[in-house]
């Protein structure tokens, strides 16, 4: 068989060899796991003979047109040989019996299995017949009878559990029931957004292609002021993750009658993605020490995580967020869930969820951190999925925000959503299931207060509009970001975000209302787009909104900061006395950082300023994300199926020292297997290059990706792209 686990009693194994070693994952973990009501673990005890009962099961269907039914079902793009449908729709099975069929009198069944103790009134067992009006969730018709072969049509409730199910065809005999167990057949049934009645059901076919079928993608990063990007290869259709999904949907112990809901999938998925609390799937990490798994810039996509977890129920070291989001979009693409991942720029992560995000100042005007408990992600990726939600009102349906990302316990575990979009950009966030939060991150305002020396805090101003300033995804079928930004929140200032801020506020938010003094010198920054390791410098525009003259004291602090925001070291601290009258001046500000810049670092400005004559407060936050050098990424051969073809990647070392311990990366969807190759040393000014052949197996557009990654270099990627010939 051509997957990771070949059956769910493999899956109690791979778990189980790991006990010792993770104590958190204890034995009654595991019983319950694969109890009845939380494994698609598939009966092993079935007896070779069983008199009649009413649920009779013999051998399987001899012929069931995989060919024909995974193309009709969407479903020809998995590796896996089984047959693969989507639920709420037909598909042809062929039946061969030693003699002619005949429907007025022969005995007929066709059962679908699933679990290891099925119940017809859980729909873990499906009985259907062409010979009787179906009155349960499946229907089925005779569709062909040359005699002794029958052909027939099977169509599985719109509302089905989505699983592995065993088939059997049943003829009942008088004496009772002989079962070749041999000969059972496993079929897969998935999500279908092909289908009107199933909950996930899309309208639009280039929205089916791209946010169910499409295998790679591209993922938004940096700043706002930078927006970079970086390929991911979802790969839900390569060798072995269709059960590796399913595995985690046993991990999370999902009650097989509750694998047909969506929301329940999504949310619960969403859970087990990370290790927080239950050993899920992957171990964040925000700090330097990478030294116990990989980097998380490192990976080039999801297909390694998924079969590293699969086969040894261990979290996968270490994750950031795009990583979160990168495995759980192929976790639901794979099942049937149309889904794609969201970028949204300057973040807030609001502990209390109070639309406040608190930045305290200490009487040198650099951010007091000690005090300073919220924070803002100069990005922050996510997923959206498609579907309708029945629990909630009408309209609430659609686009559905899902985070993979521990920030927040919701409901005691650390998960996020199925929030949906409309509610949060209407305000109305009172339904299920975390909105106030989602809310937040894009509708914050960044409120700054100065702390002196006996701790009393005073406000000194508030932005309304840094937070949430633009959130981004991949265009259908092109590699660029559309901005869907109003999908969010009405624009700033108008009515209608009056209107859904208040509707917020109803719902338990507070926004600020205080009125501060009318503002007397507006002061802005600007940095033109910064090369790693190249020094800049910081533009200040200072502009008198009076008639008068006014002396400002500007404090200038530059720290390095991971993208979450959290500070590192200092690498400059500056103050500057600037004359501002009616005109615009302009004040320029040397900056080196180098020698304090470590891996995936981001440069964090946070200027402030005290308007000697009226005493009021100026303060700037301005995130810098440095461009990475690119890779050279070539193919080269006969781009024909079954010719051997090359792929190169070239790299220089552009900076002034040596780079250590460097890996390099190269994967490609459907030809080549991620590969990984190291280097102790690169040193300045030298060129490394790497050549990998493959040889592509079935015709089509094919992408390979690159990624280079060492301390100080982090996102550095690079793609090429190669049409496949018959």
């Amino acid at each position: 068989k051509n997957s990771v686990l070949s059956s769910r009693s493999e899956a109690v194994t791979f778990s189980t060899m790991f006990r010792s070693e993770h104590p958190r994952r204890s034995s009654s973990h595991h019983e319950w796991r694969h109890n009845k009501e939380n494994s698609n673990a598939l009966a092993d005890d079935v007896p070779e003979f069983q008199a009649y009962d009413g649920t009779p099961r013999s051998q399987m269907p001899d012929d069931l047109q995989e060919e024909q039914n995974r193309r009709e079902h969407h479903t020809d793009l998995f590796a896996s040989p089984n047959l693969i449908v989507r639920r709420g729709q037909e598909f042809r099975i062929s039946i061969t019996f030693d003699g002619p069929y005949n429907p007025s009198k022969d005995g007929f069944y066709v059962e679908f299995r699933i679990g290891v103790n099925p119940q017809i009134h859980k729909q873990t067992a499906i009985i259907v017949s062409p010979n009787q009006d179906n009155k349960g969730p499946w229907q089925s018709q005779l569709l062909e009878n040359k005699g002794n072969i029958i052909e027939m049509g099977i169509t599985p409730s719109a509302n089905c559990i989505v699983g592995k199910f065993l088939m059997y065809a049943v003829v009942v005999a008088p004496t009772g029931l002989i079962r070749d167990k041999e000969n059972s057949s496993e079929i897969y049934i998935l999500f279908n957004s092909w289908a009107p009645d199933d909950t996930v059901f899309m309208h639009d076919d280039t929205e089916r292609m791209e946010y169910v079928l499409n295998q790679v993608g591209t993922i938004y990063c940096g700043s706002i002021s930078n927006v970079m990007k970086r390929p991911w290869h979802y790969g839900q259709f390569e060798n072995g993750i269709l059960d590796a999904c399913l595995y985690l949907m046993d991990d999370a112990t999902i009650p097989l009658i509750s694998r047909g809901d969506p929301v329940v999938v999504a949310r619960q998925g969403s859970a087990k993605l990370n290790s927080q609390d239950d050993n899920g799937v992957l171990t964040g990490k925000w700090s330097e020490d990478y030294s116990h798994g990989r980097a998380p810039t490192s990976w080039t996509g999801s297909v390694e995580i998924l079969h590293l977890y699969a086969s040894n129920g261990v979290p996968v070291n270490y994750a950031q967020c795009w990583v979160y989001a990168g495995v759980f979009n192929t976790f639901l693409r794979c099942l049937g869930i149309p889904s794609r991942v969201i970028t949204n720029y300057n973040s807030a992560h609001d502990n209390d969820r109070s639309l406040k995000t608190d930045i305290i100042v200490d009487c040198n005007g650099k951010i007091d951190k000690k005090y300073t408990k919220d924070s803002i992600w100069n990005f922050h990726c996510w997923n959206e999925c498609y579907m309708a939600r029945p629990d909630l009102p009408l309209d609430f349906g659609g686009w559905q925000v899902v985070d993979a990302t521990p920030q927040e316990t919701s409901d005691g575990l650390y998960r996020c959503g199925p929030a949906p979009l409309y509610g949060i950009k209407q305000g109305v966030i009172c339904y299920p299931y975390d909105s106030p939060f989602v809310f937040a991150e894009v509708n914050s305002d960044v409120i700054f207060y100065k702390r002196d020396k006996y701790g009393k805090l005073t406000k000194v101003s508030v932005n309304e509009t840094y937070v949430g300033k633009m959130l981004l995804t991949k265009a259908i079928g092109q590699d660029v970001p559309i901005n869907i930004t109003e999908l969010y929140k009405f624009p700033e200032g108008t009515m209608q975000e009056r209107l859904a801020l208040q509707m917020a506020e109803s719902y338990g938010t507070e926004k600020d209302r205080s009125v501060l003094p009318k503002v007397d010198v507006e002061m802005k920054v600007t940095v033109k787009p910064v090369t790693l390791g190249e020094d800049f410098q910081l533009v200040l525009i200072f502009q008198s909104l009076g008639r008068s003259l006014y002396n400002v004291d500007v404090f200038v602090s530059g720290n390095v900061m991971y993208y979450t925001g959290v500070s590192g070291p200092e690498f400059m601290s500056t103050t500057l006395q600037v004359q501002v009258d009616p005109s615009r001046q302009k004040t320029k500000v040397p900056s080196k950082y180098m020698n304090k810049l470590f891996g995936h670092g981001n440069l964090h400005f946070f200027i402030t300023g005290k308007v000697k004559e009226t005493g009021h407060m100026l303060n700037i936050m301005h995130p810098v994300s440095l461009i990475s050098p690119q890779l050279t990424v070539k193919v080269t051969g006969v781009p024909q199926v079954n010719q051997r073809m090359f792929v190169t990647v070239e790299f220089t070392n552009n900076f002034g020292f040596s780079l250590k311990d460097v890996t390099l990366t190269v994967e490609g969807t459907w030809v080549l297997p991620p590969k990984t190759k190291t280097y102790s040393s690169i040193a300045p000014a030298s060129t490394i290059t790497w050549t990998q052949s493959f040889i592509p197996m079935d015709p089509g557009l094919k992408m390979l990706m690159a990624c280079l990654d060492c301390e100080y270099l982090r996102q550095v990627c690079g793609t090429a792209s190669v049409y496949i010939n018959v």
